[in-house]
């Protein structure tokens, strides 16, 4: 069995052949072709030990994460895995691999490939809440799906913003009010119990991005997920109970959400003015997981 270091999860991760696996991945997902039970968890005091699998038939990948959310680290990152891959045809184990690094890249490939579907053509300012992990590969992948100008990054920490800034190409600290007014695509990566983002500093025509998680609610106000199209990876993830679903969603009518492997296959409509609203709300599913570790596994191919 073959153990997959950090620098090598990371060096199979090239960006648009993740975006890509993603892609496959999801098309599978809502065609019905892919298993993927919802998530399930064990709860720990200060957070959750959570069990992901899935098996995506157009890449020939059955894998397996074991994931710890921790929100209140700080020097170790707040997600934290292992993904394991198995072969599909006798169940033998394959490797093992960094599910934190696959997870982080996953996460904001995923978002990056939202964006790419239902962002506008003329997009010029990304802007991005957050000043962690997710911030920094949000600028990565979804950086790469617009041609934009200026990308502001935003945090209730000026400095940690200002640091991030620091290395991102064309980038400035800004306050949260400035990012989220001026953002052609915003995508919001924290760790808020409670709203950051209300719908009256949106611009018309915003593209949204929610990949924070709460158990009492979220970073966006609800009038946003009111007023937008909303696009998910799975309805029997993203409007199931926590820890699979995103209580964004509850209540909601889950025909109304559009799945971007339906997106991808024409099955469903996403953007139709430039005025609308769009909004991603990401809650993770192991069919990323997989997409990602049938790209560590080629390195061996």
């Amino acid at each position: 069995m073959k153990i997959y270091s950090t620098q090598e999860t990371a060096q199979a991760l090239e960006p648009e052949a993740l975006l890509q696996a993603l892609a496959k991945a999801f098309v599978d997902v809502s065609a019905g072709k892919a298993s993927v039970p919802p998530r399930i968890a064990a709860a720990a005091p200060e957070g959750l030990l959570g069990a992901m699998v899935a098996y995506v038939p157009s890449l020939n990948v059955l894998a397996a994460k074991m994931v710890s959310v921790f929100p209140h680290n700080q020097t170790l990152p707040t997600h934290q895995a292992v993904v394991m891959a198995f072969d599909p045809k006798t169940g033998a184990p394959l490797a093992v691999m960094d599910g934190t690094e696959i997870t982080a890249q996953r996460t904001a490939a995923a978002s990056a490939l939202a964006a790419r579907l239902l962002a506008r053509e003329d997009s010029e300012v990304l802007s991005i809440v957050g000043t962690s992990v997710q911030a920094w590969w949000h600028a990565v992948h979804v950086g790469r799906v617009r041609k934009f100008r200026e990308v502001l990054i935003a945090g209730r920490d000026l400095a940690k913003a200002r640091t991030l800034a620091a290395r991102v190409p064309n980038a400035r600290a800004v306050s949260i009010d400035e990012a989220v007014s001026k953002a052609d695509v915003l995508c919001a990566t924290t760790h808020a119990q409670t709203p950051v983002i209300f719908a009256g500093q949106v611009k018309p025509g915003t593209h949204l991005s929610s990949v924070g998680f709460s158990k009492d609610g979220g970073e966006m106000e609800s009038k946003l997920f009111d007023a937008a199209l909303i696009a998910i990876e799975a309805r029997s993830s993203s409007f199931g109970k926590p820890p699979a679903g995103a209580p964004e969603l509850a209540g909601r009518d889950p025909a109304q959400a559009v799945e971007l492997g339906e997106l991808l296959s024409g099955a469903r409509q996403g953007r139709t003015s430039a005025d609308q609203l769009t909004l991603y709300k990401s809650v993770g599913i192991a069919a990323e997981d997989a997409a990602a570790a049938s790209l560590v596994l080629g390195r061996s191919a």
